[in-house]
């Protein structure tokens, strides 16, 4: 993020997803233990920060437990073991690890708000064209 300043009270990342949930302690330590997120900062009990690797959500309070109509997407080293992980913790799973022709391995997931994840693993480099896409800037 060119010409921004750096502040010690915001996570690095160029887009932080916020997301309501009733209880925010609570949904910190589930998203902390099932997916593997660590707290960055915590504001009260109403905001706390959480990061996983270069990326950031921000838990904010709210929510009525409904069924979220979003998702989040999180770059994992290894899709399985992090599924194992969620499943262990009690994460609803809505798709298993699937591989796809894009060269990517996903599975999905539904968290204690209602909010639903997709955790992504790269497992190759493939041309976008290759499986229908179309690649429009290069952002690296």
């Amino acid at each position: 993020m060119t010409g921004t300043i750096a502040n010690r009270s915001v996570p690095s990342a160029a887009v932080i997803p916020e997301l309501a949930y009733a209880d925010v302690e609570e949904a910190t330590d589930w998203l902390c233990n099932a997916f593997g997120f660590t707290v960055r900062l915590r504001m009260g009990n109403h905001r706390a920060q959480l990061v996983y690797g270069e990326g950031a959500v921000i838990v904010i309070e709210g929510g009525s437990g409904e069924a979220a109509e979003h998702a989040v997407l999180v770059r994992v080293e290894d899709a399985d073991a992090h599924h194992e992980q969620a499943l262990a913790a009690g994460a609803r799973i809505l798709s298993a690890p699937t591989n796809y022709p894009c060269g990517e391995r996903q599975y999905n997931a539904e968290d204690i708000g209602g909010h639903r994840w997709t955790f992504s693993q790269s497992i190759a480099d493939v041309d976008p064209a290759d499986w229908g896409g179309a690649l429009v800037t290069e952002d690296d």
